[in-house]
């Protein structure tokens, strides 16, 4: 994998960012499965729906991590996204095919590695593990590996761990050059509960997927190339487009 961003040989203690979608809970059995003991931490930014913050309590609870918590970060309050509430959710579209969509959250993912970098340095972490993934996605900036490196060498410049001299938390993104038919293959093998996971930029009140997102049209696409069945949980009467593979 470029960028330095595989699976290290060893380690013991991680912070992973948990979001209760398909590529975080993969990274979740992942790191569970090479021994390391998780703290997870799941931030709440004031998206649009609680089915994500449901689903990673499961998943917290599922893999028994050493703790679990829920940072609140008010990023509707700065507005500019779709998932925030303030645009609309783009539907039927090719995902990654126009550019940065609406629903790109502007700063997420440095503001979730950020604190993800805090709780390392007190929890003693030596890794933070994301499901940053560079191939089947919906064009974001922040989820390059240009983005990662940027990352990494600012956490060796703004740490107490690394201006004394040691090293600072190491990212760990498995998933960063897996396409979603690979990353349902890897959950299958890893014995994840992939019905326990949600992807859905729009659910309904009770969490079922809108089957229309770039969310949505990305999963169906992994499910159906890995030519599993998909539990996902959809609104009634939702028939998930067949599109080609890109």
């Amino acid at each position: 994998m470029s960028g330095g961003f595989a699976i290290p040989d060893s380690g013991d203690r991680a912070v992973l960012l948990l979001s209760g979608g398909l590529d975080s809970a993969t990274c979740l059995a992942l790191a569970k499965a090479k021994g390391r003991a998780v703290h997870a931490l799941t931030v709440s930014y004031g998206q649009r729906h609680a089915a994500e913050l449901a689903a990673a309590r499961a998943l917290a609870a599922d893999y028994e991590v050493e703790e679990h918590r829920i940072v609140s970060v008010s990023l509707d309050a700065i507005g500019g996204s779709a998932l925030t509430g303030d645009l609309p959710v783009p539907k039927a579209a090719d995902p990654g095919s126009g550019g940065i969509p609406a629903t790109y959250v502007p700063a997420r993912n440095t503001i979730f590695l950020a604190l993800a970098l805090a709780h390392a340095e007190v929890a003693g972490a030596s890794e933070i593990w994301c499901g940053v993934n560079a191939v089947d996605y919906s064009g974001y900036p922040d989820c390059r590996p240009e983005f990662l490196r940027a990352f990494q060498a600012l956490a060796g410049l703004a740490t107490r761990v690394g201006v004394e001299g040691g090293r600072a938390p190491r990212l760990v993104a498995p998933l960063l050059e897996m396409s979603k038919k690979e990353i349902v293959l890897a959950a299958r093998d890893l014995g994840l509960d992939l019905g326990r996971t949600t992807s859905c930029y729009d659910p309904d009140e009770s969490g079922r997927a809108c089957g229309s997102c770039d969310a949505c049209l990305l999963r169906a696409r992994g499910f159906r190339e890995a030519g599993l069945p998909d539990p996902t949980r959809y609104r009634p009467g939702i028939q998930i487009e067949s599109r080609p593979s890109t």
